[in-house]
């Protein structure tokens, strides 16, 4: 008899290899670039790419999670359309908004190059069309081509950015490596995966004004959740730059950088098969139960020894990585270590509120995250105790997070 979580693994192995490799090149790339840059250019980098971040969530409004649940050909090319209209528009603003806040001499455009600045909007649009297109193709089960094109991506923005600051390019380099590589990534996926054609147009026609009103719970809900989140991921960063200056924000940015990194390979990769599965389980048994259970063993034994190391061996293992200035961030990592733990956990298995119907939860919930990150960085102390505060608040209200999902996955109702 055949295992029932043959295909589970076969899927996650197929996504695994992929992200394995994708992820793989720019942590290979790391130790070189920490080597040819400061920490306050990897700081600057790292606050641009979290407004980039950040803004591409808004600029999908949410609705390529929707695509995974609804997969009919037409309502998903009216998908790509709305995505595309709603990233132009914001990419365009905020392209406005950053050159005219370096043309007033904002302090923080100021400390930017200008290929940041100019980059900011392409930049956008390209985030959010490429997850646009990776969700079209966990729809129809296309993992494979998803990897390449994601090895694509992520091999093109290392090989620049070496490249470029190789050539004595500076900090700017990691800004145009960045921007080049989400074009080459959208550019194989766009011809391996051959989605469906946006429908384009100054205004959105009656077709799309229907997509929007049967998804709204995902831009009412949804969206702002998803938000939230990416907000808060890049808080501290923010805050750390603004309180205790750049050359923190950068060692703070480089713990943040190999913290997430098994976040973004393993969990990533399991929540691409996770989506598939909690889905069919809850339309033929009413939960997930059986899923997510399996999925939660996965995670903790795949995560656990490595947080474990991290906790124990952090400071000495950045020195011999990425030399010795950058020994603080490992002392960083050790603190951080339980906390991302945790998220490793619960980042795949939150996708039971969008199967449960719990949007709303997930959004009480980031924010009390946001209101726990924000008050641990305005403590008027230094900020070894800022880091403490900030990892034992968001780690409570992890385990409250996964708690919640495992109910939801039950199909039993709580009252938020």
């Amino acid at each position: 008899m055949k295992s029932p979580h043959g295909p589970f693994w076969r899927q996650v192995i197929t996504v695994l290899s992929g992200s394995f490799v994708a992820q793989l090149l720019p942590i290979a790339a790391a130790p070189l670039i920490t080597r040819l840059c400061t920490p306050e250019d990897i700081g600057n980098f790292s606050v641009w790419l979290g407004v980039v971040s950040a803004a591409a969530v808004a600029a999908t409004l949410r609705l390529e999670t929707a695509m995974i649940l609804d997969r009919d050909e037409a309502e998903q090319a009216t998908c790509f359309g709305i995505v595309a209209y709603a990233a132009s528009a914001l990419a365009g603003t905020l392209a406005l908004l950053v050159v005219g806040a370096r043309l007033s001499g904002l302090p923080l455009s100021l400390r930017m190059p200008w290929v940041a600045l100019l980059s900011v909007g392409p930049a956008i649009w390209l985030n959010a069309y490429i997850s646009t297109t990776l969700a079209y193709a966990t729809s129809h089960n296309a993992f494979g081509k998803a990897a390449r094109a994601k090895i694509w991506c992520a091999g093109t923005i290392a090989a620049l950015q070496v490249g470029l600051l190789l050539a004595g390019a500076g900090g700017a380099a990691l800004f145009a490596g960045q921007l080049l590589g989400l074009l080459t990534g959208l550019v194989s996926a766009q011809v391996l995966l051959a989605p469906p054609r946006a429908r384009l147009g100054l205004r959105l026609d009656a077709r799309a004004r229907a997509y929007l009103d049967k998804h709204s719970n995902f831009l009412r809900f949804t969206l702002p959740s998803d938000l939230l989140s990416s907000i808060i991921g890049q808080l501290p960063l923010l805050m750390i730059g603004l309180q205790f200056g750049a050359l923190e924000a950068g060692l703070f940015a480089l713990t943040q950088r190999v913290l997430s990194a098994p976040i973004s390979l393993l969990a990533a990769s399991v929540l691409e098969v996770f989506k598939r599965q909690s889905v069919q389980d809850f339309q033929a048994l009413g939960n997930c139960k059986e899923s997510y259970q399996y999925t939660f063993k996965v995670l903790f034994l795949i995560g656990a020894g490595p947080s474990l190391l991290l906790f124990l061996f952090a400071p000495p293992l950045f020195a011999l990585a990425f030399g010795a200035t950058w020994r603080p961030a490992g002392e960083l990592a050790s603190l951080l270590s339980p906390l991302y733990f945790l998220s490793f956990l619960g980042s795949p298995l939150s996708y039971v509120f969008y199967v449960a119907g719990r949007q709303r939860a997930e959004l009480f919930w980031q924010l009390a995250l946001l209101g726990v990150t924000a008050t641990a960085f305005v403590l008027p102390t230094n900020m070894h105790a800022c880091i403490v505060a900030y990892a034992c608040g968001r780690s409570l209200l992890y385990l409250v997070y996964l708690h919640m999902s495992y109910r939801y996955a039950q199909n039993r109702l709580l009252l938020v």
